[in-house]
């Protein structure tokens, strides 16, 4: 079982946006160390919570501030962008460290409304409709390879480089997975944000796979939730501090992730302790043992062989623990 690493630089209540940048860095030089696979960055914008708006610019520190583990966008949400821009970023990136950047791109806003109207100013709005065809052109720019009719055919991406990213599509539906199939792109499923036809998504994906000049079979990982401790008391009190944040954080006045004990004192509607019900039966939290049995069934049951992990706690200490116990249970090497 290969884990990687999803991280969102979430901005602590008492924090700043500048010591969640700072331990994105420090986390991800732990992830390398502990064996890893790959360290992926968030794009979330108009968020108190979280720092990461420009994964691009994040995924250039962090792979300069670590030696092996592949590096990459989780996502870029292309929707927002012209497809050419994101091209030359990441070939830019990929000629600073070859063979160690993955591009994800994905279509949610990550974002309200009237942001994701801001970051869309001057494109023409292209809206999801035209997201296919940015993920084709994307392609086209980085490969070298857009149609002879393509209105963009004579323009290239620069800097030419030798080698290309790893290209991955993400999402939590059928219609992500159907993209990535017919692009014969790398398909990576959101269980933390939505588990519901997981399984079937990621059938649809390899089932309907369409091998590509870059991938010739289907290649697919589950990003999920989890949260490990030394004992399962605490990692359910750690995770008290995402689940509020998620359903009450802006209604709270919180101004980042709260503490598990703000969390946990917090006044929550009845319609909200339902919800943070649901997240907790869509968390992975526990000790080693259990945290590593429900992410191997997890693994099992959507036939992949790599889950990547995002962990979110108030304290910075309590996170990179996390992940350290997590290596250990899986026996990466480096842990």
């Amino acid at each position: 079982m290969r884990l990687s690493v999803l991280d969102q630089s979430p901005i602590r209540s008492g924090g700043t946006a500048v010591d969640a940048i700072r331990e994105t860095v420090q986390l991800a030089q732990a992830a390398d160390r502990l064996g890893y696979e790959r360290y992926w960055l968030a794009e979330h914008h108009s968020s108190g919570g979280l720092a990461s708006a420009t994964p691009e610019i994040l995924i250039a520190e962090v792979a300069a501030k670590t030696e092996r583990i592949r590096v990459g966008s989780g996502g870029v949400m292309l929707p927002h962008y012209s497809a050419l821009k994101v091209a030359e970023s990441f070939r830019m990136l990929e000629a600073l460290h070859p063979n160690r950047i993955d591009l994800g791109v994905g279509r949610a806003p990550g974002s309200d409304r009237l942001t994701a109207h801001a970051l869309a100013s001057g494109l023409g709005r292209p809206g999801i409709d035209a997201y296919p065809e940015q993920l084709m052109d994307l392609y086209g720019y980085l490969s070298d390879a857009l149609p002879k009719d393509h209105p963009y055919a004579r323009v290239k991406a620069n800097p030419e480089v030798p080698t290309m990213p790893e290209l991955w599509v993400l999402g939590s539906s059928d219609a992500s997975a159907r993209y990535a199939a017919e692009l014969g792109w790398s398909f990576c499923f959101a269980h933390f944000i939505n588990p519901l036809g997981g399984v079937e998504a990621m059938k649809l994906y390899r089932d309907e796979f369409q091998p590509s000049p870059f991938l010739p079979e289907p290649r697919a990982m589950l990003a999920v939730s989890a949260t490990c401790a030394h004992s399962t008391e605490e990692a359910e009190r750690l995770s008290w501090s995402r689940w509020c944040w998620r359903i009450a954080g802006p209604r709270g006045g919180f101004r980042g992730i709260p503490s598990p004990e703000e969390a946990m004192a917090f006044d929550y509607t009845e319609a909200e302790r339902e919800y943070i019900e649901f997240m907790r039966g869509n968390s992975l939290f526990g000790d080693p043992p259990r945290v590593k049995q429900r992410i191997t069934a997890l693994a099992s049951e959507y036939v992949v062989d790599e889950v990547m992990v995002v962990t979110i706690t108030h304290d910075f200490a309590a996170r990179v623990r996390s992940y350290e116990l997590l290596a250990a249970a899986f026996g990466l090497i480096g842990h």
